[in-house]
C-alpha cells in the first residue's frame, strides 16, 4: 500500500484472512503499561503544545498552487488529469504535495458537477481524514463534502472506500449526491443499505468509493466470515494458496478493509458500541407461545421488591430468594422446561424484563402486527433485527402479535474490535471532545478539531427546568405558538423516544398547532418533512432521526426572522447527543437559535439521578423555572453515572468478546 497511508508492517496484517485486513491483537500487559508511560507521561506534555490543525494548514497551499492552472482545463482535460495522477498516487505514495494537487483537481471537479467548492478548512478536515485522525467539525461545516477529498484520492490509487455512516437514508443520500463528482473523475459509487441481496451487496463493494451504514458493513463482514466457516483458519486458507485455488470466494461480498471513514464517529465509536453484533439464524418456534404465555402470567404475579429486584440504571432484573421459592411453588407440578430450576428462573426473569424493562414506543415498536426494534441513538426500526434468550417473543406474546422463531447465534462482534481491523480507519464528526480520551485508547485516533469557516450567529438561551412532564408539555405549546405561530420562525422539537414525540404531537394538536412528525413509525416521508423543515411558520416534531446528518435549509425570510429555532424536550445520556440536535441550527453562518425545555420526571434525571432529583423537586414545589444553580449539578451527575455506565458496559462487551474468540479459535471462528 501507499507509504504514508496505507503501508502497514506485514507483522500487522491478519493471517489466514481472506481479505486484506489489521489484525487484532490485544497487546500486553507490559506493552499497555510502556505506551501508557511513552504517551501520558512522555508525549503527553508535547502534544497539548503541538497544534494539530497547524500540521495540517500546509494543504491549502499545496492545493491552492495548482487552483489556476486547472481552471482553464476543459472537462476532459481534467479527466486526463485524474487519470494521470493515479498511478502516481500508487507509486510515490501520498505525500503532502501530491496529495494537495489531488485535493485541487477534486475541488475543481466539484465545482463542475455538484456546484460545491471545497472551502480551505474543508482541505484541512480532509488532510487529517488522510492522515488517519479523527477530525471534529461543527454541525453545518460539511463533513459529507469534506470526505470526498480523501476518499476520491485513495480510490483513484485503487483502492477500495467505505464511507460509514449511521443509517440508510443518509448513505444512500450521500451516495446519490456526490455520485457525479466521484463519476467525473472515473470512479464508481455504490450504497449499501436493508434488503439487498448478496449479489447487489457485492457489486455496491466493487465499486470504488462504497457508502454503507456500521450496521450493514458489520454483519456483511460475520457473513463473510461465517461463509468461510469450515475453511477460515490460517492453515486451510494457507493451504488454498499454495494450491493456487484460493480465488475471490462468490460467498464473499466484501474485499477487504483498505480505508474506512466513519461518519457521526461519536455515535458508532461510543453510543452504538455497547451492544454487539450478533449474526443468528431461526431454530424454530415450536411450543414457545406457550411457554411464553405461562411465564408472563407467573411473572405477573411476582411483586417488585418482595419477589425480585430491578436497578433501572443497568437496566437489570435479578429474582430474590423469595421469589425463587415462589416460582417453585407456582410450577410446582409442571412439565418440561418448568421442571428445570435454572430453565424457569430463565424464562420468568426474561418475562418480568419483557413486561418492565422494554417499553412500546420507546424501545420497540409494533408495525403491520410485528415487534420492530427502536435504535434509541438514530431514532430509526432495525428491521430484521431481535433480542436474543427468548426476549424477542415474550415481547411478541405480551403485545398480541405472531410469535417469530428463535435465534441461534452463528457469529459476533463489537465495533471496538471490527473497526480496528481497517488497515486506515479515520473519523469525523460534530461532538468528540468529550470522548476524545476513549476514541484514542481503543481505536488509535488522534481527534483534532476543524475551525469554523464561518463564525458562529448561535444563540443558547437558558435551560428551562419544570417538575413535571404536563408543565413541559404546556410552556412548549406556549412556545411554539410564539416563534411559528406569531414571528413566523421554523421551529424543531427534539424527542428521545417514539412515545414522547407522540405526546408532544397531541398537545401541539389540542392547541391546533399544524405540525411534521417524524419517527420510527412515520418515516416514509422523512426527506421530505426535513426538506420542508427550515420553511416559515413551519413545525417540525423529531426523534433523533433529525438529530444528526440532516441539514435543514432555511426558506425564504426565516433568516430575517431569526432562523430555525431547536428546541430539546429531555436531556440524552451523554452531552454529545444534546450538541447534536443544537446544531440543526445557525449552520454556516446563518442565524439561529436553540433551549432545553426539560423535566424534572424525565428518565435521565429519574433513572440515573433518582433522589436528588425528589429532593431538588420537594424543595422547590411546583415553581417553574427551577434555578440554573439547583439545576446545573443534577444534569452533571445525572450524564456523568449514565456515561460512567455506558463505559463500563463497552468495556465489558470487549472482555467477553475476546473472551469467546480464545474459546473458538482453535475451530477456526473466532467470531
Amino acid at each position: 500500500m501507499s507509504k504514508s497511508v496505507m503501508e502497514l508492517d506485514h507483522r500487522d496484517l491478519a493471517v489466514g484472512r481472506p481479505y486484506p485486513e489489521r489484525a487484532d491483537r490485544e497487546p500486553a500487559v507490559h506493552d499497555r503499561l510502556a505506551e501508557y508511560l511513552a504517551k501520558g507521561l512522555i508525549q503527553g506534555p508535547f502534544r497539548r503544545l503541538r497544534d494539530p490543525v497547524r500540521a495540517l494548514m500546509p494543504i491549502v497551499e499545496y492545493a491552492a498552487a495548482h487552483e489556476n492552472a486547472l481552471r482553464i482545463l476543459s472537462d476532459e482535460e481534467l479527466r486526463l488529469q485524474a487519470s494521470a495522477i493515479r498511478a502516481k498516487l500508487r507509486n510515490s505514495g501520498f505525500a503532502p504535495p501530491l496529495v494537495g494537487r489531488c485535493f485541487a483537481l477534486v475541488r475543481e471537479a466539484a465545482t463542475r458537477t455538484i456546484g460545491q467548492r471545497h472551502y480551505d478548512v474543508q482541505l484541512i478536515a480532509g488532510f487529517g481524514l488522510l492522515k488517519g485522525r479523527l477530525v471534529e467539525m461543527a454541525t453545518g461545516e460539511g463533513k459529507t463534502i469534506a470526505a470526498t477529498l480523501p476518499a476520491a484520492t485513495v480510490a483513484l490509487a485503487g483502492y477500495p472506500v467505505h464511507l460509514i455512516t449511521v443509517n440508510d437514508y443518509l448513505a444512500q443520500r450521500d451516495a446519490g449526491e456526490m455520485r457525479a463528482l466521484y463519476e467525473f473523475l472515473g470512479l464508481s459509487v455504490g450504497a449499501v443499505v436493508q434488503g439487498m441481496s448478496r449479489a447487489e451487496r457485492r457489486r455496491a463493494y466493487a465499486s470504488s468509493v462504497t457508502y454503507c451504514t456500521n450496521k450493514e458493513l458489520a454483519f456483511d463482514y460475520l457473513r463473510d466470515r461465517v461463509a468461510l466457516t469450515h475453511r477460515s483458519s490460517s492453515l486451510h486458507l494457507s493451504l488454498g494458496r499454495l494450491r493456487g485455488s484460493l480465488q475471490r470466494d462468490e460467498d464473499l461480498v466484501l474485499r477487504g478493509l483498505y480505508f474506512g471513514i466513519v461518519d457521526e464517529a461519536d455515535s458508532i465509536f461510543i453510543d452504538e458500541a455497547r451492544t454487539p453484533l450478533i449474526l443468528s439464524s431461526s431454530t424454530g418456534a415450536g411450543e414457545e407461545r406457550l411457554q411464553c404465555e405461562q411465564g408472563l402470567r407467573f411473572a405477573s404475579t411476582l411483586v417488585a421488591g418482595k419477589h425480585f429486584q430491578i436497578d433501572l440504571a443497568e437496566r437489570n432484573l435479578v429474582l430474590t430468594e423469595e421469589g425463587r421459592r415462589e416460582l417453585g411453588e407456582l410450577t410446582e407440578g409442571l412439565q418440561g422446561v418448568w421442571s428445570s430450576v435454572r430453565a424457569r428462573e430463565e424464562l420468568v426473569t426474561q418475562a418480568l424484563t419483557a413486561m418492565m424493562l422494554f417499553n412500546r414506543d420507546q424501545h420497540y415498536v409494533v408495525i403491520d402486527g410485528k415487534v420492530q426494534i427502536v435504535d434509541e441513538s438514530t431514532g430509526r426500526v432495525m428491521p430484521d433485527r431481535s433480542w436474543e434468550r427468548g426476549l424477542h417473543q415474550l415481547i411478541e406474546v405480551k403485545e398480541g402479535c405472531e410469535l417469530t422463531d428463535r435465534r441461534e447465534t452463528l457469529a459476533r462482534i463489537t465495533y471496538q474490535r471490527l473497526f480496528r481491523r481497517y488497515i486506515r480507519l479515520s473519523g469525523m464528526t460534530g461532538t468528540a471532545h468529550e470522548v476524545a480520551r476513549e476514541i484514542k485508547s481503543v481505536y488509535g485516533l488522534d481527534v483534532v478539531r476543524i475551525p469554523l469557516n464561518r463564525p458562529s450567529q448561535r444563540r443558547v438561551a437558558l435551560p428551562l427546568v419544570c417538575t413535571t412532564s404536563a408543565q413541559k408539555l404546556r410552556i412548549i405549546a406556549d412556545r411554539v405558538e410564539r416563534l411559528a405561530m406569531a414571528e413566523g420562525r421554523a421551529v424543531l422539537i427534539g424527542t428521545r423516544s417514539v412515545g414522547a414525540s407522540e405526546e408532544i404531537s397531541a398537545a401541539l394538536n389540542a392547541r391546533g398547532i399544524a405540525h411534521a412528525l417524524l419517527n420510527a413509525k412515520q418515516d416514509k416521508d422523512e426527506a421530505d418533512v426535513v426538506a420542508a423543515a427550515g420553511e416559515p411558520a413551519r413545525v417540525t416534531v423529531a426523534t433523533n432521526m433529525a438529530g444528526r446528518g440532516t441539514d435543514i435549509r432555511l426558506g425564504a425570510g426565516v433568516a430575517a426572522r431569526g432562523g430555525l429555532h431547536v428546541i430539546l424536550t429531555e436531556y440524552h445520556d451523554s452531552r454529545r447527543v444534546d450538541r447534536q440536535l443544537f446544531g440543526r441550527c445557525a449552520r454556516q453562518g446563518d442565524p439561529g437559535s436553540c433551549e432545553a425545555i426539560v423535566s424534572l420526571q424525565d428518565d435521565l434525571f429519574v433513572i440515573h439521578a433518582g433522589g436528588m432529583t425528589r429532593l431538588l423537586a420537594r424543595l422547590v414545589g411546583g415553581g417553574v423555572p427551577i434555578p440554573s444553580r439547583l439545576y446545573q449539578p443534577l444534569r452533571w451527575l445525572a450524564q456523568f453515572q449514565a456515561e460512567r455506565r455506558h463505559g463500563y458496559v463497552r468495556v465489558q462487551n470487549v472482555k467477553q468478546d475476546r473472551r469467546l474468540d480464545r474459546v473458538l479459535a482453535f475451530s477456526g471462528r473466532g467470531e
